[in-house]
């Protein structure tokens, strides 16, 4: 009935061909406004931006407040090209109800979705309650000993069945003794001591706190969830659907039998989703920025989560083989917030660059990367790329104190590429000095002492300069 509106209203906007009274167009302009205004709110809060800026658009072309004076001819054009757009956007959507319907799974109702009387399973977690595509973990409100024992001793039995229906199964407690012995711990947080390491633990109600309603906790007793989607909640953030699966000793059917049917529930909820997804709207393709020659347009800053793409080959492999050994990504930021304790960062007189605040860890580079590092160091206040030739003597005499034995042809050249503002050679020694930190620790931290900065604004350290010490 909503999208009949359409109908109406391009029917409206046509009649306004005819000799109609002038009375009719201020009535057109007023319920134009609110009808786009409406449809612009309701698509903006179904995720459709491109639809409710349009709508929005047309809202304030009609608005009767301050008219816009185009000539009849112009507003005639602008009514039927609008009034057509209604027409095929309310066919469009009719058709694509239709097919949504045709593929929906039969749904008795009042009745649970599966033959075997398992309830609906869904639980609204806030988005830090996220999970990867093919996790399982298990989670509980209450303690259930025998179970908790189980995981213990016999992990290998919930990790073999997790296999078979294509799942990672994550029993928190035993994980972070797992991840302690990995030294994924201290990549996050390299501050901490190795008692610090060893005496950090973590309980299967942890991820519980993320719940969107706290009532919902008496629901999970003890189980596992997976996320299923994400979706925008009313409050404009985006939350995540996780399903429960209740597990318990407790339960007059064995383990086994439990266990066969949460993956027969997971199949069968999988498949449904998917041809849910097949009947949904695809996303609209979004234009690619141009790409500019210079230095500074190829930067690619970490500053508001850009990618990672040109961060050197062997840093990738590092940190993904550290971030996946038995856990996601995802998980693992939420295992671990490392905070922003900063360590000082103290250059030797041999040109060391040590962190004794993070167990005395040392950072390597090669000598170019490094003499561009102390320049930057030296300049608190950034360097714009396009007057790097300025600094070219000045990164000479850094490049001779790391290299006494004197500068080379080859070592000369090197110093001329790397300040000439249309190479890419300053990109290339900017990721290779953010690798040597993020190899290290987590970008959280690293962000403090690499050279980093918007596109076309001066590029700079931004660890404070008071935890800097020279030798």
């Amino acid at each position: 009935m909503k999208n009949l509106f359409k109908l109406i209203l391009a029917a409206i906007l046509l009649l306004c061909l005819a000799p109609m009274p002038y009375g009719y167009f201020q009535l057109v302009r007023l319920l134009s406004t609110i009808a786009f205004g409406l449809m612009a709110f309701q698509y903006y809060k179904e995720g459709k931006e491109k639809l409710a800026y349009t709508f929005g658009a047309l809202m304030l072309l009609f608005q009767p407040l301050y008219k816009i004076s185009l000539g009849r001819t112009v507003w005639n054009v602008i009514d039927v090209i609008v009034a057509i757009g209604l027409i095929i956007l309310f066919f469009w959507e009719w058709k694509r109800g239709e097919n949504i319907e045709k593929n929906r799974p039969p749904v008795i109702p009042n009745q649970p979705l599966k033959a075997d009387n398992i309830d609906d399973n869904r639980v609204e977690f806030k988005l830090e309650g996220k999970l990867a595509p093919k996790e399982l973990i298990y989670v509980a409100s209450e303690e259930d000993k025998e179970l908790s024992d189980m995981f213990e001793a016999n992990p290998e039995v919930f990790e073999g069945w997790g296999k078979m229906i294509g799942f990672q199964i994550v029993y928190l407690p035993l994980l972070m003794k797992k991840l302690a012995d990995k030294n994924v711990l201290r990549y996050r947080a390299p501050y901490l001591s190795e008692t610090e390491l060893a005496n950090t633990t973590i309980g299967n109600n942890f991820l519980l706190q993320y719940l969107e309603n706290p009532s919902d906790r008496a629901r999970i007793k003890h189980g596992f969830i997976r996320t299923e989607d994400i979706h925008r909640g009313s409050d404009g953030k985006d939350k995540a659907i996780n399903r429960f699966y209740p597990l318990s000793s407790k339960s007059t059917e064995p383990i086994a039998d439990q266990l066969h049917k949460i993956g027969k529930q997971i199949s069968f909820e999988k498949n449904e989703h998917e041809r849910l997804l097949e009947a949904k709207e695809r996303s609209w393709d979004e234009w690619g920025d141009a790409v500019d020659s210079e230095a500074d347009a190829h930067f690619n800053s970490q500053i508001d989560n850009e990618n990672t793409d040109d961060l050197i080959e062997e840093v990738k492999i590092k940190i993904a083989m550290l971030r996946q050994r038995g856990i996601s990504q995802y998980l693992l930021e939420q295992l671990i917030h490392p905070d922003d304790r900063l360590s000082r960062l103290v250059i030797t007189k041999d040109f060391r660059l040590l962190l004794p605040d993070y167990n005395d860890m040392e950072i390597k580079m090669e000598p170019l990367s490094k003499a561009v590092y102390l320049l930057f160091l030296n300049h608190p206040e950034g360097i714009l790329f396009k007057y790097l030739p300025d600094y070219r003597e000045e990164l000479a005499k850094i490049y001779n104190r790391l290299k006494p034995t004197g500068l080379t042809d080859r070592a000369i050249q090197s110093i001329e590429d790397v300040t000439n503002p249309l190479l890419n050679s300053i990109n290339e020694k900017c990721a290779r000095i953010r690798g040597a930190f993020v190899g290290q620790f987590d970008d959280h931290i690293a962000k403090h002492y690499y050279i980093d900065g918007h596109r076309g604004e001066a590029k700079k350290i931004d660890l404070p300069r008071d935890l800097v010490i020279w030798e």
